[in-house]
């Protein structure tokens, strides 16, 4: 092995545990959108290098949590819920235009094929539900991305990719409240099943009723999330 490369790896252990604390920082609101600080901050603050904190605010900024200024360092992405609202409406449009064309007539298997596991994942009893919340922000990610994608149009599922990535910061709020995650397995749950009875009609409902319901969740936990945080910041 190369021993000058292996100086500078980096024990994945480390820039795990950076990002993880930097990451919960943001969906607790502990570093609240819009504000801003630099590598050495963070480094200073978590008693290590900048190296294993760069790796960990690059993985947060492809998330989309974060954006990097040159000249200023880093910068928590600030909220405008106009836009989120845009975004969350387009999605609506994608994700009920791919229901309707999974269960249109003739449309075969494979569309029903590649949603089993998503079935698995959702249609399951109380005692089979995950409490982690950052597994279920992950699933309930994955839900949607693979909805859209057994309908088979590539182009529509990279539009809908773009779209969920610019309200992710705040869709992971919804997984912070217990009564939310039993409503999101209950929700996609009905969803899956009218979608695999060909009910694009009853699935169509469910899923637009479905995601104004998160939306509205999500607006209202992060609004609380942020009156929190500029409250404690203002003690």
């Amino acid at each position: 092995m190369d021993t000058a490369f292996a100086a500078v790896e980096i024990p994945r252990t480390l820039a795990d545990t950076v990002y993880g604390t930097l990451k919960r920082d943001i969906l607790d609101f502990r570093l609240a959108p819009g504000d801003r600080f630099t590598e050495t901050e963070v480094a200073d603050r978590l008693q290590v290098s900048r190296t294993p904190v760069r790796e960990a605010l690059f993985r947060l900024e492809r998330e989309g949590y974060l954006e990097v200024r040159q000249r200023n360092g880093w910068l928590v992405k600030p909220l405008d819920f106009n836009t989120l609202d845009h975004f969350y409406e387009l999605r609506s449009v994608l994700e009920a235009a791919a229901v309707q064309a999974i269960c249109a007539p003739g449309k075969g298997a494979d569309p029903l094929r590649a949603l089993r596991p998503l079935a698995d994942a959702w249609l399951v009893d109380a005692d089979g539900r995950s409490s982690d919340r950052e597994r279920l922000a992950d699933l309930d990610e994955r839900f949607h991305i693979d909805l859209v994608a057994a309908a088979g149009n590539p182009e529509i599922s990279r539009v809908h990719r773009a779209a969920t990535e610019r309200i992710r910061i705040v869709r992971r709020l919804d997984f912070t409240q217990p009564d939310r995650i039993d409503k999101t397995y209950e929700e996609h749950g009905a969803i899956l099943a009218a979608v695999l009875d060909g009910n694009a009609a009853r699935a169509t409902d469910l899923l637009r009723a479905h995601i104004l319901d998160s939306q509205a969740a999500v607006r209202t936990i992060t609004l609380h999330r942020l009156y929190s945080a500029r409250q404690a910041g203002a003690d």
